[in-house]
């Protein structure tokens, strides 16, 4: 059965991103920082991973499997929407309420204005495989929801002082987590979490 994994990349502090975040800037001012992990520079083969080893390899291979993606229109917007295809392919499903701009339509792209529904049709489209979910508004969402199965927190050595947090304006309730798995990589250390159900 499909699990639905938020994968992130956070500062020690709590942030996902840097300060001023806008379109060409989508991890906003040295927000680059939290993916020297597995983005060492902006050399077009490294992009594809080939040269990571070891627990970050491991990682990264997981993420590659994914077989729906989740996010959130701004995250996707941003992204310039991967171009339509974020992992060869797979389904991607975004929350949103609003009608997409004609730029980012592609085949494979489906507009969802609901978080469950979208969790359920992209666990449905996956074939067993994870979901991946991105974007901290919708984590929030699905949270809220009880329909974000796993966390996978990528913790870089840093402190970034402001910027986009993670899990800003949470309800009052907490949440509990299970620890799954806690394994330290070159520059990050990767934090896996399963999400309790209540009672």
């Amino acid at each position: 059965m499909s699990t639905t994994v938020l994968y992130m990349s956070m500062s020690v502090d709590g942030f996902i991103a840097g300060p001023n975040v806008a379109k060409g800037n989508g991890l906003g001012d040295d927000g680059h920082r939290l993916h020297e992990w597995f983005l060492p520079d902006a050399d077009a083969e490294r992009r594809k991973g080939d040269h990571l080893t070891g627990v970050n390899r491991e990682v990264m291979d997981e993420v590659s499997a994914t077989g729906a993606v989740v996010v959130g229109r701004r995250t996707f917007e941003l992204a310039g929407g991967w171009g339509g295809d974020h992992h060869d392919g797979v389904p991607i499903f975004v929350l949103s309420r609003r009608r997409p701009d004609p730029e980012f339509q592609w085949p494979g792209v489906s507009y969802v204005g609901d978080v469950t529904a979208a969790m359920s049709m992209a666990k449905d489209a996956a074939g067993g495989k994870d979901v991946l979910v991105h974007g901290a508004r919708t984590a929030r969402l699905a949270l809220a929801a009880g329909v974000l199965d796993e966390l996978q927190i990528h913790l870089v050595p840093v402190l970034l002082g402001q910027g986009e947090p993670l899990f800003e304006d949470m309800p009052p309730d907490h949440v509990e987590l299970e620890l799954l798995r806690a394994v330290d990589g070159p520059g990050v250390t990767h934090l896996r979490y399963r999400v309790r159900a209540e009672g």
